[in-house]
């Protein structure tokens, strides 16, 4: 039995990890962490744990952690990784890191749109924790740096076009929309319910969120060439949940049936990736709540352009549940142990 900790427990993601890992045949939760919940049971922080979880919280003394696990999820803000990460790894864990310090492969690109980077040394043995396209790496890793949401969402969709060259990298648009979990646990007036129900706004417009070279990373990486994309990010009026809607313009001759028996080819052994039938498209209600993307296309022959429309819950696939995954693989277990139960609906 894997003896697993979770560094960061009292957040969003925190209680995902906890929800999924209370269930996984061959983990024990064994230490869960939280300064401002230090010695408070983990369920009454979140009553839905109620029977299912015992732990109580304990500050991130990381000398005794390391005594009551063997792989930690470290679900905590960027740059706080790069303090704690370094630590474990010395003693022989293995981590799921849930920040963006570990990503971004070049320090400089990092510092450019976070911080300083106080580990650049680890950048070179940590493996971007996407499986669909580094399953491999990922099962030989001790460091996976978990990807971030909307990146998720956006590579996913993009990847096989991106891969058969069917698509022109210039011409990449992405409009993006996520539920407010998101956003995190902490207070604050812009996702007060006030400000956020029955409205509909966009955020970090003009090119400015953080998880861009995230994304342009690995999309370059795919299409062999630099890519730089528009990308706006939307706040939707609901509690968890990413729609991502991609648009690119075709190059050469390719028609959508076409593109459609790529996708279902590329994807019909991922147990997580669904693509939809022709005339289908996805929605973040069929797959809140699992690890699942759901990817649908249209092509737009007026205009000459693929539209990839992809849904994953931002909390599950797009956190919490693709670090189990990881995980997973990480330690020799099937890839999709603990995380097969299909999306809770309405």
């Amino acid at each position: 039995m894997l003896r697993v900790g979770i560094i960061g427990a009292s957040g969003y993601t925190g209680v995902e990890l906890a929800r999924i890992l209370s269930t996984h045949p061959d983990c024990e939760l064994t230490v869960a962490t939280s300064r401002q919940y230090a010695g408070k049971p983990l369920a009454s922080v979140f009553p839905s744990l109620r029977k299912r979880v015992s732990l109580i919280c304990e500050n991130p003394d990381l000398d005794v952690l390391c005594d009551k696990a063997d792989c930690f999820f470290t679900a905590v803000p960027h740059k706080t990784a790069m303090e704690i990460v370094p630590f474990l790894l010395e003693a022989g864990k293995k981590v799921v890191d849930l920040s963006a310090d570990f990503r971004i492969h070049d320090a400089a690109v990092y510092e450019q749109w976070y911080q300083p980077h106080t580990c650049p040394q680890l950048l070179a043995d940590a493996v971007y924790g996407l499986p669909e396209l580094y399953r491999k790496q990922i099962t030989g890793t001790a460091l996976t740096a978990n990807p971030g949401c909307y990146p998720t969402s956006v590579i996913l969709g993009l990847a096989p076009l991106l891969q058969e060259g069917f698509i022109d990298p210039e011409t990449i648009i992405i409009d993006s929309k996520s539920g407010t979990s998101g956003a995190g646990r902490s207070a604050s007036v812009a996702t007060l319910f006030c400000e956020v129900t029955d409205g509909f706004r966009a955020y970090k417009v003009g090119g400015s969120h953080r998880h861009i070279p995230e994304m342009e990373q690995e999309l370059s990486l795919l299409a062999g060439r630099d890519v730089t994309i528009s990308f706006t990010p939307h706040l939707l009026p609901i509690s968890r949940g990413i729609l991502s809607t991609m648009y690119a313009s075709l190059g050469g001759d390719v028609d959508l049936d076409t593109i459609q028996e790529l996708y279902e080819k590329k994807y019909e052994d991922e147990p997580f990736v669904r693509v939809c039938a022709p005339g289908d498209l996805p929605a973040t209600q069929h797959v809140r709540g699992s690890n699942c993307c759901d990817i649908g296309l249209q092509a737009d022959q007026r205009t000459g352009r693929i539209i990839v429309i992809s849904a994953i819950d931002n909390i599950a696939k797009g956190a919490a549940g693709q670090a189990v995954q990881n995980m997973n693989l990480m330690h020799g277990f099937p890839e999709a142990t603990g995380l097969m139960g299909a999306p809770f609906f309405p």
